[in-house]
């Protein structure tokens, strides 16, 4: 595996950044760090850290409870991870707490690459160009840090060189606008499309990942309409989609389900993921342990995803025969060879019961009658002990593959407008269509391309960023979107005596909630309680300042 996280690198750069806070930096011994960079390979390890544990915090809950309970696709409503379901949470949630302290952990690692590895590593005369390509790989993390943190918080202090402001004593800094957070990540992504290779070693950033967040970065500030720049953002939006599909050579798996198995991390679609590991806690991707439904899937007793499913609501979304469907959730009958291999494959059902002893249920009803299937994959047998305990599963974290990229180039072409027939942005949004056995379209509006964004992004934990550029769009219709949902919709067993069987959706009834009440306020999260107390700067109603661009 080409990312092996190597602890001495990560000790490093966490006591040469940030610990706790991304302000509060340990007193440590610099020798530490200016004894480290002493050739090449020490660069790239330091760079190769930042794919891995400085995300597992972000990746761990806040993610996907955010991007998938949050946006409606996802079903789950246990204590402080259902306030996200349920939009109830508090600046006290922990898991809101673990998201800002994980996403501002990135910061503080691509920052001491930025602002510590020149000076040391060009001492120890490493050449320049292999700094410059470290500089923008850890330019290209900082800047996908800021545009999350602008899409969740809005607004939030810019950090660039954490050194410099504890040496002042400035630890109290202001919230900055989210017009800063968006230059600034622009900036940072703009660096690192010119300076990182058009190529590199399997699962490392390039130009082409660059231009692809440079993209998504462009096309979320033109959607909101009323601002003057928003025809010119669309077109920069275009231009680098456009240039990332036709040039970079990367290409669409040709089978949707094969994304998500281990034997494929960093294939041709991939044009950034987070690297993970088996082995140990913080190193693997636990997705699996989170989500998978039981210990016949992951072969150990990490399975804590008995009760999360795919939303009624997402179900209605997916069309009949859309071939993704059951590598996005599992639902009855579907079958998987590559799950429980020793005992010949994995078919979903309802209930599973003890073949020896038929009172023992093995597996109950979920609420929905679905388990999720994306980022299972199987038990240490299945997958050649890529699987270990620890939470720790060995498959990629998609942040940006090229579908992506295609869907965002079809947004860019429609611009303000109601709908279009351009044949590239049809090209581009059909071929993301078909690949899932649906038939083309012959114009597409928003609609169109927020409901494929929709499934073809489920559970990825990626639809709340397509909520917001609804919502920058079209406000009341983003709210009216996520307030027509039929999120809170479940079955219960049908007691009665003629009831169907308890493995047919048959056998149960559905029971409808009223929709959610979302409000606008509601789109942007609270900064944590605990980031207020500590910075009184970051409350509510103190107004961000602007950020001092050199």
């Amino acid at each position: 595996m080409n990312f092996k996280h190597s602890l001495s690198v990560l000790l490093l750069l966490f006591l040469s950044s940030c610990s706790k806070e991304f302000l509060e930096i340990p007193p440590v011994d610099r020798l530490t760090a200016d004894n480290f960079y002493r050739n090449a390979s020490d660069v790239r390890a330091a760079t190769a850290a930042l794919y891995g544990v400085p995300w597992f915090d972000f990746n761990d809950k806040f993610f996907w409870l955010s991007g998938d309970c949050m946006s409606g696709n996802m079903y789950y409503t246990y204590d402080q991870e259902g306030q996200f379901f349920y939009f109830s949470f508090t600046p006290g949630n922990a898991h809101l707490s673990a998201g800002w302290r994980g996403v501002y952990r990135v910061v503080s690692y691509a920052n001491s690459i930025i602002n510590d590895m020149p000076r040391i590593a060009s001492g120890n005369g490493i050449s320049q160009d292999v700094i410059d390509a470290a500089i923008a790989e850890a330019r290209f993390m900082r800047g996908t840090a800021y545009y999350l943190i602008a899409e969740y918080w809005g607004e939030a202090p810019i950090v660039e060189n954490a050194g410099e402001l504890v040496a002042a004593n400035n630890l109290i800094l202001p919230k900055n606008t989210k017009a800063n957070l968006y230059e600034f990540a622009r900036r940072d992504l703009a660096y690192a499309s010119e300076t990182l290779p058009a190529s590199d070693n399997p699962g490392r950033v390039t130009k082409w990942s660059a231009m692809g967040m440079l993209a998504k970065l462009h096309l979320t500030m033109a959607q909101n309409l009323s601002d003057g720049n928003s025809a010119a953002n669309f077109t920069k939006a275009k231009d680098y989609a456009g240039e990332v599909i036709e040039t970079s050579g990367l290409s669409l798996m040709t089978n949707y389900a094969d994304l998500f198995k281990i034997e494929n991390n960093n294939n041709p679609e991939s044009l950034f993921a987070l690297q993970w590991m088996e082995g140990s806690y913080a190193f693997g991707n636990s997705r699996q342990a989170n989500w998978a439904r039981s210990s016949l899937v992951t072969g150990n007793t990490e399975c804590w995803g008995g009760a999360k499913c795919a939303s009624y609501d997402f179900v209605q979304e997916v069309e009949p025969n859309d071939k993704r469907q059951p590598a996005i959730f599992m639902a009855p009958g579907n079958y998987y060879p590559e799950i429980n291999k020793a005992a010949g494959g994995y078919t979903y059902n309802i209930v599973t019961r003890d073949p020896v002893k038929p009172d023992v249920v093995v597996e109950g009803a979920a609420p929905l009658l679905n388990n999720i299937k994306k980022y299972i994959v199987g038990s240490a047998n299945d997958t050649g002990d890529k699987v270990s305990t620890g939470q720790a599963t060995a498959i990629n974290q998609y942040m940006l593959r090229l579908a992506d990229v295609y869907l965002v180039y079809a947004e860019a072409v429609l611009g303000a407008g109601n709908s279009t027939s351009d044949s590239k942005a049809l090209q581009y949004f059909n071929a993301v269509r078909t690949r899932g056995g649906l038939t083309a379209k012959s114009a597409i509006s928003f609609t169109d391309i927020l409901h494929e964004r929709r499934v073809e992004f489920c559970m990825e934990s990626l639809f709340w960023f397509d909520l917001k550029r609804y919502f920058y769009r079209d406000t009341n219709g983003a709210l009216a979107f996520l307030n027509g949902q039929e999120r809170e919709n479940t079955y219960y067993r049908d007691q009665s005596p003629n009831a169907a069987d308890e493995n047919t959706v048959a056998g149960y009834i559905l029971q409808t909630q009223p929709p959610l009440t979302i409000t606008a306020a509601q789109m942007t999260l609270p900064i944590p309680a605990a980031e207020v107390v500590a910075n009184p700067k970051l409350a509510p109603g103190v107004p961000a300042e602007e950020y001092p661009f050199n």
